[in-house]
């Protein structure tokens, strides 16, 4: 796949933003924003969440009208509103059409892919492009979008964004391109992202993986409060500098150091004929880590056990009820037509009853109460739900769980879209909650969340290869179980 600008000289800035403001209502979400991107650069874009960083990439993308401001392309100006045809947008929340194929999806996004023999054409073009972004991606062109895990999802996107059928993309912005890929495919998109800006192409790289953006990222531009704070050389900038541009002090880590609580009942139980030979369980007050490459497994037992909780499993022994932080909220999390505060409280209505009645004084009461907790940027609770930004909908994702009398609570990847800072106070609210007895069990794909746990079960093809103390979670060992034979 031959690259834009690659052997040739090239127009040195790709992208042009001035002056740019945006405004939802009451809330000024850009208050005049400058940014440059040039060919043959990746900008990595942080900030905490409602900084402004995706509502600036969907007026570069066009699927925003600034109020303000001026946009040039490659040394064009562009109308507020308008879409260039150089400029592909890797949205947050996903964009491909499920009912479709792969094939299909990458039809949609090349409409000159047409005639007979288009579906064939439409195939070779998506395979092509995962496997120079995604090598041993082992996706078929025929599989339904629907049918994919979310990483595998994320995927398709990244490598439709990335295809072409002639002249490849000039500028390719990334919105939390690695938030459901596991380690291995995160490397992949990032030694890929490296070679397309090394031929000539731009990037915006977004998210709140401050090692990934340090890693791929040219420059740095930090935004707070809908402004960007700090712009300067990736080969300057630490990540301690990062996180205190971003307004927020530098999270601690904390060290494996299981709590003693071999001696407290068991909440959860599950046997070998679930997990493949390795039995899994989580005590009162443990917070038990899910790890392995994704896709293997982990998702599913989460889901299982929490359907434990309504029909019968003889391979699971549920001994509290269990609530739910899932990772795809869009599929599995908001409900897009109720208030921040009803998808807040949803799992607490029975206890917020007044008589027979739901108390709407008492719902309120409790998501004010969860969105000082939880750092939710909105006015109001009782604004639509998709008013929210992403990462902000996964923290009212949180409350949800934490606010209900659920003992038990599964949680699947369910960081993606977080910034640093919240990611910070969500962690330290998970230990709080554990040591007054509430039980945890966290399937995620970033390692350093593996840290805070006090055990971890490493899956492989959907059984767990190995059980490590917190003392014995490392990179290697569990790198090392990841790959192991299940068998």
């Amino acid at each position: 796949m031959p690259l834009p600008g690659a052997g040739q000289p090239a127009p040195v800035e790709a992208v042009r933003l001035h002056g740019i403001c945006k405004s939802f209502g009451e809330v000024h979400a850009l208050g005049g924003v400058d940014l440059r991107v040039g060919l043959g650069e990746c900008v990595g874009l942080v900030g905490h969440n409602g900084a402004g960083k995706s509502t600036l990439m969907n007026v570069l993308a066009g699927t925003l009208a600034q109020d303000a401001g001026s946009l040039h392309v490659l040394g064009h100006a562009v109308p507020p509103g308008a879409r260039h045809a150089e400029v592909r947008c890797v949205f947050q929340e996903g964009s491909l059409c499920p009912n479709l194929t792969i094939a299909e999806n990458g039809r949609v996004a090349h409409g000159g892919i047409r005639g007979f023999g288009w579906r064939r054409r439409a195939g070779a073009l998506m395979t092509d492009a995962l496997d120079q972004v995604f090598p041993g991606h082992g996706l078929g062109p025929g599989a339904l979008v629907a049918d994919l895990g979310i990483g595998q999802r994320q995927a398709v996107e990244i490598a439709r964004a990335f295809s072409h059928t002639g002249t490849p993309p000039a500028v390719v912005i990334l919105d939390e391109p690695t938030s459901s890929l596991d380690g291995h495919a995160a490397a992949g998109l990032l030694a890929y992202v490296r070679r397309f800006v090394a031929g000539g192409g731009a990037v915006v790289f977004i998210s709140h993986k401050l090692n990934e953006v340090l890693q791929v990222a040219d420059r740095i531009a930090v935004m707070r409060d809908g402004l960007v704070v700090l712009d300067q050389a990736g080969a300057g900038m630490t990540r301690d500098g990062v996180v205190a541009a971003m307004g927020h002090a530098v999270p601690p880590v904390r060290a494996g150091q299981a709590r003693a609580a071999s001696a407290r009942p068991v909440r959860l139980a599950v046997g070998p004929a679930a997990t493949g030979g390795i039995p899994l369980s989580a005590r009162e007050g443990e917070v038990v880590g899910l790890a392995g490459l994704a896709g293997h497994g982990q998702t599913p037992l989460l889901r299982r056990v929490l359907a434990a909780a309504t029909r019968r499993d003889a391979a699971i022994q549920l001994q509290a009820a269990a609530a739910l932080v899932p990772g795809d909220r869009g599929a599995d999390g908001v409900f897009p037509l109720w208030s921040i505060a009803r998808n807040m409280t949803l799992r607490a209505l029975p206890s917020l009853r007044t008589g027979p009645l739901l108390d709407p004084r008492r719902e309120r009461a409790l998501a004010v109460d969860w969105r000082a907790r939880m750092g939710l940027v909105t006015p109001d609770v009782g604004n639509p739900i998709l008013s929210l930004s992403g990462g902000n909908q996964q923290k009212a994702l949180f409350a949800r769980a934490l606010a209900s009398d659920a003992k038990l609570v599964l949680m699947d990847d369910p960081m993606r879209g977080v910034d640093i800072g919240t990611k910070r106070d969500v962690y330290a609210l998970i230990a709080q909650e554990a040591e007054a007895g509430r039980t945890f069990l966290w399937y995620t794909t970033e390692f350093d969340e593996l840290l805070h746990c006090d055990r971890v079960f490493v899956f492989r093809d959907g059984r767990i290869t190995g059980e490590l103390a917190a003392a014995d979670v490392t990179e290697d060992a569990v790198l090392r179980l990841s790959f192991a034979d299940a068998a």
